[in-house]
């Protein structure tokens, strides 16, 4: 046979042979979780017109890849337990083994959900006792796109071991830990978190289109990528390296980045990590995130219910439980009370607990004054399990933090009474109540002394204010306040006036490059 007819025949073979290759989407694996409960999608390619079947737990389901090679199944809903195997067989075979049935939580957003196991508190030890072979990891390769992405990278599932874990998810780790405890069946945790991302980075672009009332936000970043060049890159790079190799002197700059595929740019984070694996059978999901919107509080307000609810949608779980971390503090304490950007990012968060099915942590009483990453990740852990068991999965606890409720001016004090009080207001570490600040019509704030009077009220006042309007508690960068349930959950920061702060009307991105276009 002619050399040049072989070869033809060879390609068109293994072409052939390609093309017939049943394939499951990466998300899917040995070792993995499947949620509890529920009735599971499954999904993959094949040939077009391909009949698959797919075998678990006992029982078969048949499919046929649709005309664009998709194909996706549900399977039955099973209770906790396992391990079992999944086969998808048509022109090949796949087998995947030792499959949980139990509980799946997707952890993500930016470093304080990333920060690992091995730089947090009591590393060594926590490394060592990390032998939870019933807790399931899996870790989405951090891709930024503009376009939709179908498919990560190759990651597998692992168990939890001191192998596994050192550089996992610590809050994660931490959070279903105490679920695979207090539930006593197999936990999944899904880590999709990026070090410096921003919210808008992890929302599909088309729902800030749909749903955000200022398009200027999204034409100012269209204009910040028109103008982006590799050259630009280039010459950025060679200037960052030069201030490493010279020690850093100066002003900070910060890394080099491609703002066109970095986790910055709105739908980059969406399209390429969490996209891919949408549908996935989870619980739920916990976020931290705020640190890369600092100064753009009230915007968070209006960004972060987009989010969840597109989240929401686009799962097609119904409203599953979404809690999150309050960003925690840091800097100098304030000698006076000031506008704080760290307070005004947690009030937009707090907003968002107007959607069903949510919840928030507080972490302020965690923050390092020199670190933003603070390494106390075990506390925050178990605030969320607290949360979690009590929301999501119906134990008699308090899981949610103690919350502003109402005022009532008396004289020249004023009552502040709370929600969500479980044991009763204490103080923490001291016996004066600390954090509160008061102010009359002239919108002057000063420091207030307070008095707990009862098991959910404290009594605010100070001898500069004879006819006080408004009181705010915890509002600062680094707050000084110690009030606390008797259950050790802390009081959220709050203010029970409306007056208009820094952040109302910053609806464009951040300036947080240092490329001379960056600087108008």
């Amino acid at each position: 046979m002619n050399r040049n007819l072989i070869l033809i025949y060879i390609f068109l073979s293994s072409t052939c042979l390609m093309q017939g290759q049943i394939k499951v989407a990466h998300i899917f694996g040995s070792h993995m979780v499947l949620q509890r409960n529920q009735n599971n999608p499954i999904w993959g390619t094949a040939s077009v017109g391909e009949k698959i079947t797919i075998s678990f737990a006992g029982s078969s389901y048949q499919t046929v890849a649709d005309k664009n090679g998709d194909w996706r199944v549900k399977l039955d809903a099973l209770k906790a337990g396992g391990p079992y195997s999944l086969t998808v067989q048509g022109k090949n075979k796949i087998t995947f083994e030792d499959i949980l049935i139990g509980e799946v939580w997707i952890c993500t957003g930016q470093s304080n959900m990333q920060w690992s196991v091995e730089n947090s508190n009591d590393a060594e030890i926590e490394v060592l006792s990390a032998d939870y072979p019933e807790i399931r990891l899996f870790s989405i390769p951090l891709v930024g796109s503009p376009e939709k992405q179908s498919e990560i990278k190759d990651s597998t599932w692992v168990a939890c071991s001191p192998k596994t874990i050192p550089k996992f998810s610590a809050a994660g780790y931490f959070f279903g830990r105490k679920l695979h405890k207090a539930l006593n069946v197999p936990i999944g945790l899904i880590n999709a978190s990026w070090g410096a991302s921003s919210l808008e980075t992890w929302i599909p672009r088309e729902a800030i289109e749909e749903n955000y009332e200022h398009p200027e936000f999204l034409k100012d970043w269209d204009w910040r990528v028109s103008v982006f060049t590799d050259q630009m890159l280039n010459d950025y790079t060679k200037e960052y390296k030069a201030w490493e190799a010279a020690g850093k002197p100066g002003q900070k700059m910060r890394p080099p980045r491609d703002i066109r595929t970095a986790q910055n740019r709105p739908g980059n984070g969406f399209n390429g990590v969490i996209n891919p694996v949408i549908g996935y059978g989870i619980k739920g999901v916990i976020w931290c995130q705020g640190e890369g919107n600092l100064g753009r509080g009230h915007q968070y307000s209006k960004l972060f219910p987009i989010l969840i609810n597109s989240w929401r949608k686009r799962w097609k779980q119904g409203d599953f439980p979404f809690y999150w971390i309050q960003i925690a503090s840091m800097k100098e304490k304030d000698t006076k009370p000031t506008t704080s950007s760290w307070a005004q990012l947690r009030e937009g968060q707090s907003k968002t607990l107007s959607l069903p099915n949510t919840g928030e942590v507080v972490s302020m009483d965690l923050g390092e004054r020199n670190n933003i990453h603070y390494r106390n990740k075990q506390t925050i852990g178990n605030r969320l399990a607290r949360l979690a068991l009590d929301q999501a999965y119906g134990y008699d606890i308090e899981g949610q933090t103690p919350r502003y409720r109402t005022m009532k001016i008396k004289d020249n004090k004023i009552v502040i009474s709370f929600s969500h009080i479980d044991k009763g207001l204490y103080t923490f570490n001291s016996n004066t109540v600390k954090g509160f600040s008061i102010a009359g019509v002239d919108q002057k704030f000063v420091w207030a002394e307070a008095t707990i009077i009862g098991k959910d009220k404290v009594e605010v006042y100070s001898d500069k204010i004879e006819k006080p309007v408004a009181v705010r508690y915890a509002w600062a960068d680094m707050p000084v306040a110690n009030l606390y349930d008797k259950n050790d959950l802390p009081v959220a920061c709050f203010r029970t006036d409306t007056w208009p702060v820094s952040s109302e009307d910053n609806y464009l991105a951040p300036k947080r490059y240092n490329y001379d276009q960056f600087k108008k």
